[in-house]
């Protein structure tokens, strides 16, 4: 679990889930680049928080092709190269059949599936091509318990982290010749800005009580099991999809 001098890119990775996985790969001797799309002052926030030197925080909107091309590139020019990738970056729109127009459908899938499915996909492919000519790397894609479970309110969502769980195990085939490996992490609610809008409505009891430990995930909890996933002693769990939700929901 040691990561001595490894370049790693978070997506997100200026609050929430990204965060702490900036955080638990800087405390254990990782250089990161944290990736946001607006968030510039939290980025630069967590920068100033990591350990460790050389950290870098990086603009780029993951649901466009070129800047995910830019960013891959801006990663291995600053920090000389790049060996560890967490996709994490993510969104999550409302958009219940019955409540909803055709045209907001429509929206709703074509922004969560960029953000959440193909972005990713396109930085896999990225990362993938600096890391076949550089000894390999790792690859960790922060899914959904909703994969599983599914997400009524909004299907979109939990279309794209199914589709993002397919992705990472085909690539974890595809790749594993070229010393890839490739893994998910499949959180249920973790304590983050997406899940604190339900604190206060009639819902928030129900959240924590899905899992039997009484509460939801912290981050630092999601970012343990991206880093085994990353580490070297988790090389032969390649194509593994990790599930962190407390028990809430139990699949075989």
């Amino acid at each position: 679990m040691e990561f001595d001098g490894k370049r790693v890119l978070i997506t997100g990775g200026s609050r929430g889930i990204g965060r702490a996985c900036a955080m638990a790969f800087a405390e254990h001797g990782a250089v990161v680049a944290v990736n946001y799309r607006t968030g510039a002052a939290a980025a630069e926030e967590v920068l100033a928080a990591l350990p460790g030197e050389d950290h870098v925080a990086l603009q780029a909107d993951v649901s466009e092709p070129q800047a995910v091309e830019g960013l891959v590139a801006s990663v291995v020019e600053a920090l000389g190269g790049l060996d560890i990738v967490v996709n994490n970056a993510g969104i999550f729109i409302d958009h219940v059949v019955e409540d909803v127009g055709f045209d907001e459908w429509q929206a709703a899938w074509d922004r969560v599936l960029k953000t959440n499915l193909v972005g990713p996909a396109n930085l896999c492919f990225c990362a993938a091509k600096h890391m076949i000519g550089h000894g390999g790397g790792k690859i960790v894609n922060i899914s959904s318990r909703g994969a599983f479970r599914g997400e009524p309110d909004g299907p979109a969502y939990g279309a794209s982290k199914a589709g993002l769980n397919a992705l990472s195990q085909s690539l974890a085939r595809r790749l594993a010749p070229h010393d890839i490996t490739v893994g998910a992490v499949a959180p249920g609610f973790v304590d983050t800005e997406m899940a604190r809008r339900y604190q206060g409505t009639d819902m928030w009891d129900d959240i924590t009580s899905q899992s039997p430990f009484g509460r939801i995930a912290k981050p630092e909890e999601v970012a343990a099991a991206v880093l085994f996933l990353a580490s070297e002693n988790a090389k032969f769990s390649s194509g593994a999809i990790i599930d962190v939700n407390g028990a809430s929901y139990l699949r075989t």
